[in-house]
C-alpha cells in the first residue's frame, strides 16, 4: 500500500526541473494553487483530526478504525486536489526529485536518535522487541507519511505561505511542534520526542519539502521509539482486536 501511494501520487508531478533554483520556483508558482481561505480550512480540518485523534483512539480505544478512516479520507483528499490542482502535490512534498537528498539530510538525525533510543531502554529495561516490530516497520511509514502532510505541509507549508502574511519562521515551526506534542498527550516520553522531531522536521521542510522521506523516517524512528523507550507493542494496540490478541 506505501509503494501505491508512493506511486501514486508521484504520478502528479508537473515541472521537470534540473537545478535547485528552478525547484524552488516553480514550487512558489504552485503555492498560488491555494486561497488563503482553502489555507485555514485546511489547518481547520488538521485540528478537527487531531481532536478525533483523542476521541477515537485514546478515549474509544478505536485504533485501527481511526487510522483506517483517517487515512482514506486524507488520501482521496490528496488525490483529488491533485487531479483539480496540477502541481499541488510536488508544491506539498510528493515529488520524488530530491529525496535522496533530503534522506542523506535526516539520516545523521535518524541515527543520533536510534543510540539515544536504545540508551534509554537499557537504562530505563524497557526494550521489548519482539516479531511484531516488523509489520510495524512495514506500515507505520504509511501513517507517518499521512501525519507529515497533515501536520508539516498542511500546517507549516499553509502558515509559511499565507498571502498577505507574513508569519516568522520560528512561529511556524514552533507552533507545529506544540501542536504535535500535545497531540500526544499525555504521554510525556511522547510529547518530548514528538516536540523536538517536529521542530527538526519544521524546519527541514521549510528548506527542502519532502513528504515521502519526512514521513518513512518519522513512521521508522516512531516504531523504533515504542519498543525502546516506551516497552509498547503498537502492533497489538492497533490489531489486537481485530486478530483477539489481548493486551
Amino acid at each position: 500500500m506505501s509503494f501505491f501511494l508512493f506511486y501514486l501520487l508521484s504520478k502528479h508531478r508537473v515541472y521537470n526541473v534540473r537545478c535547485n533554483h528552478v525547484q524552488q520556483c516553480s514550487i512558489k508558482m504552485n503555492s498560488n494553487l491555494i486561497s488563503n481561505k482553502a489555507r485555514s480550512l485546511e489547518i481547520f480540518a488538521v485540528i478537527l483530526t487531531a481532536l478525533g485523534k483523542f476521541v477515537f483512539m485514546d478515549f474509544l480505544n478505536w485504533r485501527l478504525p481511526f487510522i483506517a478512516t483517517t487515512t482514506i479520507f486524507w488520501l482521496i483528499y490528496v488525490i483529488y486536489q491533485c487531479k483539480t490542482k496540477p502541481g499541488v502535490a510536488k508544491y506539498w512534498g510528493f515529488r520524488t526529485d530530491n529525496f535522496t537528498k533530503v534522506a542523506k539530510i535526516i539520516l545523521p538525525f535518524g541515527v543520533l536518535s536510534l543510540v539515544i533510543f536504545v540508551g534509554v531502554g537499557f537504562y530505563q529495561g524497557t526494550i521489548n522487541i519482539t516479531w511484531h516490530i516488523v509489520p510495524i516497520l512495514i506500515l507505520y511509514p504509511i501513517w507517518g507519511i499521512i501525519q507529515q502532510y497533515l501536520l508539516i505541509a498542511l500546517t507549516v507549508g499553509n502558515l509559511q505561505d499565507y498571502k498577505n502574511s507574513n508569519f516568522p519562521k520560528g512561529f511556524i515551526v514552533i507552533f507545529s511542534a506544540v501542536l504535535f506534542g500535545l497531540i500526544h498527550y499525555p504521554f510525556g516520553w511522547l510529547i518530548a520526542a514528538t516536540f523536538i522531531l517536529a521542530i527538526f522536521y519544521g524546519l527541514m521542510y521549510l528548506k527542502e519539502r519532502n513528504i515521502y522521506a519526512l514521513g518513512i523516517f518519522h513512521g521508522w524512528l516512531g516504531g523504533l521509539f515504542y519498543y525502546t523507550v516506551l516497552n509498547r507493542d503498537p502492533f497489538i494496540e492497533t490489531f489486537g482486536r481485530l486478530i483477539h490478541i489481548a493486551k
